[in-house]
């Protein structure tokens, strides 16, 4: 079996499981458990799907850096529920969520998944990281855009895309990138820092939409040599030329903000994921049971039993 690495985007999968999954069904003592049953099920077909070798949760440690704040003071402000003096800011979660947050853990490591997150950054960048360093192909698992910054078709890194559903998943590549918007994805980052992202409070460069910012990518390269034709009044419109040059402040610290870290002090996994011995398999049942994780658990039980079959 050729080695593979999954990289789950943990925080997306759990919210789409929230959303997508009925919270009628509930542990024994009442407690929801949507998430964590839905999460469940998403593993299991990811698995089926997409076989891996070597599968990471990635983490949030921190949803909202303060380093990413600093430079810019909008970054994801609308989702603050409430402002943190020491320590990350509280994001807006449904309680119902969050109190599954402890099973989930829980059930990921019943599964032998490793948790991996990092102080003051974001799963993100634990992604960026490990798909960095990994010595063989990687599948990224998000629903967030930013991460196609990270397909390399050379290296066998590819986003499995869950944002139109689990039943309707995208593979994306080099191919897809440049055919969705026009840019390579070694580009994307800078796309995106100048289209913006209101779900994350990036301004963009006002009146530079997508079309224009892959335009003037596939024209000057990148984003330094958009400003340098900018500052001469080479390559471009006068009207696009000061919309880049309005922007001079935002575009001096937004690419720090939008590009994920690589370099972060982890490495991808030795050992690969593989199937339960008699005693994980019996404490991975009695979780189930206790939290009514029903078939849930079972079916993540049993896509783990098939990786290296």
């Amino acid at each position: 079996m050729t080695e593979r690495l999954m990289l789950l985007d943990t925080a997306s999968l759990y919210f789409r499981a929230f959303y997508g999954v009925p919270d009628k069904v509930t542990a024994p003592d009442g407690s929801p458990i949507n998430a964590a049953r839905g999460l469940l099920d998403i593993i299991a077909k990811l698995i089926t799907l997409y076989p891996p070798t070597h599968i990471v949760a990635c983490w949030d440690d921190d949803w909202r850096p303060q380093w990413r704040v600093d430079l810019i003071p909008s970054y994801k402000t609308h989702r603050v529920v409430e402002v943190v003096e020491v320590g990350p800011d509280i994001e807006e979660v449904p309680d119902p969520l969050e109190a599954q947050l402890p099973l989930i853990r829980e059930a990921l490591g019943a599964l032998g998944i490793p948790i991996v997150g990092v102080m003051a950054h974001e799963a993100d960048d634990v992604i960026g990281t490990l798909a960095t360093k990994s010595s063989i192909p990687v599948d990224i698992v998000t629903g967030d855009r930013d991460l196609f910054q990270l397909v390399d078709d050379a290296r066998g890194v590819r986003v499995i895309y869950t944002a139109r559903g689990m039943s309707n998943l995208e593979v994306v590549t080099d191919a897809v990138v440049v055919s969705k918007y026009g840019v390579l994805p070694s580009q994307y980052a800078d796309f995106a820092t100048m289209r913006g992202d209101a779900s994350d409070g990036l301004p963009g460069v006002a009146g530079v939409g997508e079309k224009t910012a892959a335009t003037l990518l596939q024209t000057h390269g990148d984003l330094s040599g958009i400003r340098a034709a900018a500052e001469t009044g080479e390559g471009m419109s006068a009207g696009v030329r000061a919309k880049i040059l309005a922007a001079s402040a935002y575009l001096d610290v937004a690419p720090t903000v939008v590009e994920v870290a690589r370099s972060l002090d982890i490495e991808p996994p030795l050992e690969g994921i593989r199937a339960l011995d008699p005693s994980e398999q019996d404490v991975a049942t009695a979780l189930a049971e206790k939290w009514n994780l029903g078939g849930s658990m079972a079916r993540a039980v049993a896509a783990v039993a098939t990786i290296g079959d």
